[in-house]
C-alpha cells in the first residue's frame, strides 16, 4: 500500500501517489531525495533518462539511465516521456511507463525534475504533490555550485542565471522547503509525504474497508448505522 502500512487494515494495494521535487541546480535536491527514499518505506525515486555521458562514479540505472542523443530523440518521437527538457544542453526526461509501473504496484513515486518538467506533468492533468526546494540564499547556491568543481566558470554563470528564473516558480508548488541543512530538509519532506498519504482521497480505500466492518449486520441481526 502507498499509505503507512503500520496499523493499516489488510487489503489490495492502492495506487501510489506521485510527488514532484524541483529546485535550482546546486540546491541539493538529488541528495535530499535519495536520503528521503531511504527513510520512507514504500517511496521510490523515478530514474530519469539523460543524453549526457556518465560522470565519474555514476552508474547506469542507478543514477540515471544513460542513452545517446539519437536514442533519446527517438524516445521523444515515440511519445515515451512523461516529461522531458533540454537542461544546459543535456536532454533529460522521465519515461512514462517506468512511473506508471511503480504507481500501479502501489508504490509512491517521487520525480526529481526541473521547473519545465513539473509544468509538463501538470499540463497532463496528473494528480501530484509538488515541493520546491530553495537554497538558503543566492550566495549559498553560488558557493555550492563552485564547490562541486564540476563545471567551467561559464557553465556556473549559466546555471546561476537560470536559477534566478527558476526560483520565481516556487509559487507554482504545493509546498516550499529550504535546504539549510540536509537532515532538517529531509525531515520536512518526510512529513509532507506522510501528510499526503493521510489525505482523505489517499485513505479512502482503507476507510471504506473499516467503515464496512461497522456497517455490517451485527450478531443480533440489527444493521449498524
Amino acid at each position: 500500500m502507498s499509505s503507512d502500512p503500520v496499523g493499516s487494515p489488510a487489503g489490495p494495494p492502492t495506487r501510489g501517489r506521485l510527488f514532484i521535487v524541483s529546485a535550482p541546480s546546486g540546491a541539493g535536491k538529488t541528495t535530499v531525495v535519495e536520503e528521503l527514499v531511504r527513510r520512507v518505506p514504500g517511496l521510490a525515486r523515478s530514474r530519469s533518462y539523460t543524453s549526457r555521458a556518465p560522470r565519474p562514479a555514476e552508474q547506469d540505472g542507478v543514477d540515471y539511465h544513460f542513452v545517446n542523443h539519437d536514442a533519446f530523440q527517438a524516445m521523444v518521437a515515440r511519445g515515451e516521456f512523461l516529461e522531458w527538457a533540454d537542461v544546459f544542453g543535456d536532454l533529460k526526461g522521465t519515461r512514462a511507463a517506468d512511473t506508471e509501473e511503480l504507481l500501479a504496484a502501489g508504490r509512491d513515486v517521487v520525480l526529481v525534475i526541473d521547473v519545465q518538467g513539473a509544468r509538463q506533468v501538470r499540463e497532463r492533468g496528473l494528480p501530484a504533490t509538488s515541493v520546491f526546494v530553495l537554497p538558503p540564499s543566492f550566495a549559498v547556491l553560488e558557493r555550492r555550485l563552485r564547490g562541486r568543481s564540476q563545471d567551467s566558470e561559464a557553465a556556473i554563470r549559466r546555471r546561476l542565471a537560470t536559477a534566478r528564473e527558476e526560483v520565481a516558480a516556487w509559487v507554482e508548488y504545493d509546498y516550499v522547503v529550504v535546504n539549510d541543512a540536509l537532515d532538517r530538509c529531509v525531515e520536512r519532506l518526510r512529513h509532507i509525504v506522510l501528510a499526503a498519504r493521510a489525505r482523505r482521497d489517499a485513505m479512502a480505500p482503507v476507510a471504506e474497508r473499516v467503515w464496512a466492518t461497522f456497517a455490517a449486520d451485527d450478531p443480533g441481526g440489527r444493521q449498524r448505522r
